[in-house]
C-alpha cells in the first residue's frame, strides 16, 4: 500500500528521457521541503488515498508507453521493492526521480537523482544514479552542482536545469556555464512549454 497523489500518463519534460512517453505515478510523501517545489500538496502524505501497489501496476499496464515515472513527494521514503518488480514482471520499465535523501529500494532501468540542499542524498542513490539533475536558482549552484557530480560514477549523465520562476535569469547563465563546462547538458522543463502536466 503506498500514498498515491496521483497517476497520469503524459510526456517526460526533463533530463535525459525528455520527450518520452510515459506514465507518472506520484507518491505523497515528502520532508525535503524546496521553497520551489511546484508541487507542495505532495508533502503530506495522510491527504493521499493509500493504495495496493497490484492497483498501480494494473493502471500504468493500460496505456502503450510501458515506461513508467514514479516521482513525489519523495518516493524513496518508501520500500518501492515490490511495486518495481511487479511493473518489470508486466515489462514495464521503471524510471524514478529522486532527491535521494533516503536509501535506495526498489528495481531500476534509469535513476534520476536531483539532490537539495536541504537533505543531502544518501550515498547509495548517489552510487546508483544513472543521471544527476541539478536545479539551477542562482550562482552559487553550480559549485554546488560540482560538488555532485563529483560524488556519482563516471557514466552518470550530468544536467543543469532552470528553476522555473527564475528560469529568465539563470538559463544565460546555465548556458554560459554549459558551453565552459560541456560535461553538461542543459536540461528544460519542456512540459511546461507545451502547456502538458
Amino acid at each position: 500500500m503506498l500514498p498515491l497523489m496521483e497517476e497520469f500518463y503524459t510526456i517526460q519534460g526533463e533530463g535525459f528521457n525528455t520527450g518520452k512517453a510515459a506514465y507518472f505515478i506520484r507518491l505523497g510523501g515528502c520532508d525535503v521541503g524546496c521553497p520551489w517545489c511546484d508541487v507542495k500538496e505532495s508533502w503530506d502524505a495522510d491527504k493521499h488515498p493509500m493504495t495496493a501497489a497490484d492497483t498501480i501496476v494494473a493502471n500504468a499496464k493500460k496505456y502503450p508507453a510501458n515506461a513508467v515515472v514514479i516521482t513525489g513527494g519523495e518516493p524513496l521514503i518508501y520500500n518501492l521493492n515490490y511495486l518495481t518488480s511487479e511493473l518489470q514482471k508486466a515489462g514495464v520499465k521503471t524510471f524514478i526521480e529522486t532527491s535521494g535523501a533516503y536509501p535506495i529500494s526498489g528495481f531500476w532501468d534509469w535513476i534520476c537523482l536531483s539532490p537539495k540542499k536541504f537533505k543531502a542524498p544518501t550515498p547509495s542513490v548517489l552510487a546508483a544514479a544513472d543521471e544527476l539533475k541539478v536545479i539551477v536558482f542562482n550562482q552559487s549552484d553550480f559549485k554546488w552542482a560540482e560538488e555532485h557530480a563529483a560524488l556519482v560514477s563516471a557514466d552518470c549523465k550530468l544536467y543543469l536545469q532552470p528553476e522555473w520562476s527564475r528560469a529568465a535569469i539563470v538559463t544565460p547563465l546555465i548556458v554560459d556555464y554549459v558551453m565552459q563546462n560541456p560535461k553538461w547538458e542543459v536540461s528544460l522543463q519542456t512540459h511546461k512549454y507545451l502547456n502538458i502536466p
